[in-house]
């Protein structure tokens, strides 16, 4: 309030200098991608105690500069790489070929086998 009594007409946030970001530089996200890569099991605590940073520098590190998500405890690529993806496509298509087979062999409940009704 006393800044708009003062004249001030604006309501959006004035330019501040920031603290800078020295811990989210190419050689720590290298680290980090390094350690991920040799023991994907590792907290995100445990990795910012072996990189010296901050826990939340960490995770943006992992989440936004190396696009990985946790899964299962485990940090993993949120994407998929071509071999992953052609394996899935690969079993898809066994699967679709053995469903004839396999739904051949399926005992339908209303079959009368021989046995009293």
């Amino acid at each position: 309030m006393k800044h708009f009594s003062e004249g001030r007409e604006s309501v959006t946030d004035e330019e501040r200098s920031e603290w800078p970001a020295t811990s989210r530089t190419e050689e720590n996200i290298a680290k980090i991608h390094q350690i991920v890569h040799e023991n994907c099991q590792l907290t995100v605590r445990s990795i910012a105690e072996q990189v010296n940073i901050d826990r939340e520098t960490v995770r943006k590190i992992l989440t936004e500069d190396l696009d990985m998500r946790k899964v299962c405890a485990k940090m993993v690529p949120n994407k998929l790489t071509e071999e992953q993806k052609q394996r899935r496509v690969t079993i898809c298509q066994d699967l679709l070929e053995r469903q004839e087979d396999i739904l051949g062999h399926v005992i339908r409940g209303d079959e009368n086998m021989g046995l009293p009704i």
